[in-house]
């Protein structure tokens, strides 16, 4: 045990450097050959593949499997990245448990689906392991196209382009290309660097060059993109973040969940990330549960994750809240946040107890806290933006926005459901509706 491991307040050094390699290593590590021949033999290679219809970006799942099954996994890869080019890192950190493996009939039999997203990983890996890129750009077509954000939408929509003979300018605010990819997802997901080699291998297709550094507003408008490009895609993601909106919420120690998140991705040294005693979560989807978690894994002794609604409505999937609780986070639900207590820095947050329809119930506790992550949802941020939609940029068909010429996808644009697959699904639509625009 540490020094600091039962020590109060915000500091380093909690746990030893033993402790923190085991907790941040690879929650699912690869399957061995064996272990994908073994796994791809489950499959019943359904002809009208229920799989295939949950994946939102489509990927003949049957086909790959028995790819693998026939020993090439390589070929199964290809079918992937067909689909889905950045497969790898879907593959870490989709809810298969809601979609592909939710809706294999093994589930529906057995309880025990085909491990459909390992699998995938296999494949994948094995591809990108080689150095290859199994794609090559179609002839040039003279067209050029901006992408703004270098997440999930903007890469699969810049892939796609390229392939297509385009050439592409993607325009991304932070040091590092990857959007949530690289800085809004648990490091043991997704561990020894896989988000930013994933780009560097998406990029081998040509024809893309990043101009980083550069935010909407900020160091270009939207009239001047459309002035000097044949089209435009926004995959600028949701930079803003929900407030809780209470007396107190500006204490030290309250933080946003997605800056301890992308702070923890670009540690160099997690032994120097300070990290509270008594933490407490408020949230009830993905961003909490790797906050909460990986909060434990630095070494804090108490977490506590609060939702407002049943475990049943919280946006984190029942398997990603089961993780959390092996770990050692305690997950209180119907209850709300009503006062942030502290002296200069929060000390206790005091929370009601509430019932399904959010009516407070008189009844409330204090939890200590020397150190709360706001993780309550985040929002759209910017002006002069296509026209909104509930606060997101309203699209039709395959992205279009109300402005000519504009595209819009991901978690920016109306209609989506906040998933890393469901990105690369409307990003690469849109580049497929932008080529036909452009091909008159």
């Amino acid at each position: 045990m540490t020094p600091n491991a039962l020590a109060e307040g915000i500091r380093p050094g909690r746990l030893d450097e033993e402790s923190l390699l085991e907790g941040f290593c690879d929650v699912h590590p690869r399957l061995d050959p064996h272990e994908a021949m073994v796994a791809a033999d489950r499959c019943y290679f359904c002809h009208d593949a229920p799989c295939i219809a949950a994946c939102p970006t489509e990927i003949d799942i049957p086909l790959f499997i028995r790819q693998i099954a026939t020993g090439t996994p390589e070929a199964a890869a290809k079918t992937i990245f067909e689909q889905n080019i950045l497969g790898g890192m879907c593959a870490r950190v989709c809810p298969v448990e809601t979609l592909c493996e939710g809706a294999c009939v093994r589930e529906t039999a057995e309880r025990n689906p085909v491990e459909i997203g390992r699998l995938q990983r296999y494949a994948t890996d094995t591809l990108m392991a080689a150095g290859s890129h199994p794609f090559r750009r179609d002839a040039p077509t003279g067209k050029r196209i901006a992408v703004v954000g270098a997440g999930p939408a903007g890469l699969a929509c810049a892939h796609r382009l390229a392939m297509k003979g385009h050439d592409v300018v993607i325009h991304d605010a932070r040091p590092k290309p990857g959007g949530l990819n690289e800085y809004g997802i648990a490091a043991y997901k997704t561990v020894d660097g896989f988000a930013e080699r994933e780009v560097d291998w998406l990029m081998r297709i040509g024809g893309i060059t990043l101009e980083q550094g550069r935010a909407l507003g900020a160091d270009m408008t939207l009239d001047t993109l459309r002035d000097a490009y044949d089209a435009v895609f926004l995959g600028i993601g949701l930079g803003g973040v929900n407030a809780l909106g209470l007396d107190g919420e500006d204490r030290e120690g309250v933080d946003d969940a997605v800056d301890f998140i992308a702070e923890l991705r670009q540690a160099e040294d997690l032994a120097a990330l300070p990290i509270g005693r008594d933490v407490v979560v408020i949230g009830g989807g993905m961003t909490a549960v790797d906050a909460a978690v990986q909060a434990k894994l630095l070494g804090a002794l108490n977490v506590t994750m609060v939702y407002r609604r049943g475990r049943d409505r919280m946006n984190a999937s029942r398997k990603e809240q089961d993780h959390a609780a092996r770990r050692g986070v305690k997950i209180v639900t119907n209850a709300v946040p009503v006062a942030v207590h502290g002296n200069g820095a929060v000390r206790e947050v005091e929370f009601e107890f509430v019932v399904d329809d959010l009516a407070p119930t008189g009844a409330r506790f204090r939890l200590p806290a020397d150190q709360v992550f706001k993780a309550i949802g985040q929002r759209l941020d910017g002006a002069a933006l296509p026209e909104l939609d509930r606060g997101k940029i309203a699209v039709t068909g395959a992205g279009r926005t109300s402005v000519e010429g504009v595209w819009a996808g991901g978690d920016c644009a109306a209609g989506g459901d906040d998933l890393t697959v469901t990105a690369v699904a409307q990003g690469r639509d849109a580049a497929e509706d932008i080529h036909r625009a452009l091909a008159g």
